[in-house]
């Protein structure tokens, strides 16, 4: 069973459960893979979170029942997740538009959320550079770490590299670093989430650099075990097509790590690469 056929199991699993209380590990599992991954795939392809995704179906799948049948708006809250009937009138509200009462008229406009699939587009054209790097010691990093909306994760991840540059903590981060080099990962670090599953809508974003010495009171210490990354340049790039190109054909599994983002000094070449960890399938 190829990596393109788990993927969409894994959707039908999720279709055909959105009136029950969805388990993410047992979604995952339908996948063969982890949590952490399936989510991270799943938001990296689609464009959207997990929780979201299903949260939008779920909805989608309830206005059809309003304009169907005469079901009670409790009953109806009951069914997809909602603890009460205003909670769920504020998301429908808020994903489709207008009340669940306004939808019972006829002619009224909705929005639709249909169900995704996933289909691999092949292109012989573009190649996709990277290489393999094992790093056999434990990396400890410091630094900071934000929430990040996992929708808009593209926009303020910038943001906050700039906010950094702005108030100074940037400079801090790049004179701790280089300090003692001692392996390819001497950057700036953008950690991406940690080795709890990303099923919410927001993911912790870690800002900092490689660094053995004692860290300064106002930061924090990421600790990574020693692991193999494949490693490729192009940020952006690379998030756009790792899961979709890459991963299904390279002979790797993601190991159960966050990905890292790196930003290079003025003269490196690439200025900037994401660093993703994997394991031999």
């Amino acid at each position: 069973m190829d990596w393109l056929e788990r993927m969409n199991n894994a959707l039908d699993y999720i279709e055909n459960h959105l009136d029950e209380e969805l388990d993410y590990k047992k979604i995952a599992q339908v996948a063969f893979c982890s949590e952490y991954h399936f989510s991270r795939m799943f938001s990296a392809i689609s464009g959207i979170s997990l929780s979201e995704y299903i949260r939008r179906r779920r909805l989608t799948l309830a206005a059809f029942e309003i304009q169907k049948s005469d079901i009670r708006i409790i009953d109806l809250a009951m069914k997809y997740g909602y603890d009460s009937a205003d909670s769920f009138s504020r998301a429908f509200q808020k994903t489709l538009g207008l009340k669940p009462s306004d939808a019972r008229n006829k002619g009224v406009q909705l929005k639709a959320f249909p169900r995704i699939s996933f289909q691999i587009s092949i292109k012989g054209d573009t190649e996709m550079e990277y290489r393999i790097e094992n790093i056999d010691f434990e990396l400890r990093i410091i630094g900071k770490s934000k929430l990040v909306k996992t929708g808009r994760a593209f926009k303020t991840i910038p943001t906050l590299w700039n906010s950094a540059k702005k108030d100074g903590f940037m400079q801090k981060l790049i004179d701790m670093s280089w300090e003692n080099p001692k392996c390819t990962l001497e950057s700036l670090l953008g950690v991406c989430g940690n080795e709890a599953a990303i099923t919410e809508d927001e993911f912790a974003y870690f800002m900092g650099v490689r660094y053995d010495g004692e860290p300064p009171s106002d930061m924090e210490t990421l600790i990574i075990p020693p692991s193999t990354w494949a490693v490729f340049p192009n940020i952006v790039e690379a998030w756009k097509r790792l899961y979709s190109e890459w991963v299904p054909t390279s002979g790797y599994e993601l190991a159960n790590l966050p990905c890292i983002e790196c930003y290079y000094g003025p003269k490196h070449k690439p200025r900037h690469e994401l660093w993703v960890p994997v394991i031999p399938k």
